[in-house]
């Protein structure tokens, strides 16, 4: 059977700033150790939406400035934000304009659909969770597992029927009922089949979110559930004897 300890809290400096962080490690049968996600968590509830000012290539790296309002408060150089659920950090700011700014790597615009992003596109907007915060969607890390296709998007009643096909065999870490994260927005799945997937969605969730702007054939960013990738990653290891 497999032996997991967890263990222990340390001291982390995060953005030049020292912060308590509990730290998980695995011991499989005694033997392999493997640390846990390490960094900013998030909930998937988007808290606005902003707007893109400028994302333009300079020196050393891709520079996207953000509108934003809520996302500004109480914030500090080095902070997370989710940006369509994609983890950034914020390297400037400007209170009176209520700008944000964040560089980005080459290999985050190429694996996401931040590379898409348009001068007034919309994008979703969520601070990293505060220990004294609410969690009312369920954990997400920001790091993006791969991009998905809207297959189908459409109204029906009063609600949104929302399908999305994955990469190849992305299907195998969706379950029904579970969770997911589309643009960083945490949604329930109500259909699987094979690498396509569905999710209903309520007027305020569309209206609420960039959900509003999307269409039938456009990119989406998906993170799986970090507990079905603990689980596939645990049962790849050998049992131990």
């Amino acid at each position: 059977m497999w032996v997991v300890t967890i263990a222990d809290v340390e001291n982390l400096e995060v953005g030049g700033v020292s912060r308590r962080n509990t730290r998980r490690v695995l011991l499989l049968g005694g033997k392999r150790p493997m640390a846990s996600h390490r960094g900013p968590m998030f909930t998937g509830i988007v808290e606005e939406t902003g707007r893109v000012v400028s994302f333009i290539k300079e020196k050393t790296a891709w520079r996207l400035k953000i509108a934003a309002r809520v996302a500004l408060e109480n914030i500090a150089l080095g902070d997370s934000i989710a940006i369509n659920g994609c983890c950034l950090t914020v390297v400037t700011f400007d209170q009176t304009r209520l700008e944000l700014e964040f560089d980005v790597l080459e290999e985050t615009r190429r694996l996401t659909n931040l590379g898409m992003l348009a001068v007034g596109s919309p994008v979703n907007l969520e601070r990293s969770l505060r220990f004294d915060g609410k969690i009312g969607g369920h954990f997400v890390t920001g790091h993006i597992d791969g991009l998905g296709t809207i297959e189908t998007f459409e109204q029906r009643g009063a609600d949104h029927y929302l399908r999305v096909k994955t990469a190849a065999d992305g299907g195998r870490l969706i379950v029904h009922k579970g969770s997911i994260a589309i643009d960083g927005i945490s949604l329930t799945v109500a259909e699987v089949s094979g690498d396509s997937f569905a999710v209903w969605l309520i007027p305020h969730t569309v209206a609420f979110t960039n959900l509003h702007a999307k269409r039938a054939g456009e990119p989406v960013n998906l993170e799986f559930d970090l507990l079905g990738k603990y689980v596939e990653k645990l049962l790849a290891y050998p049992q131990p004897r």
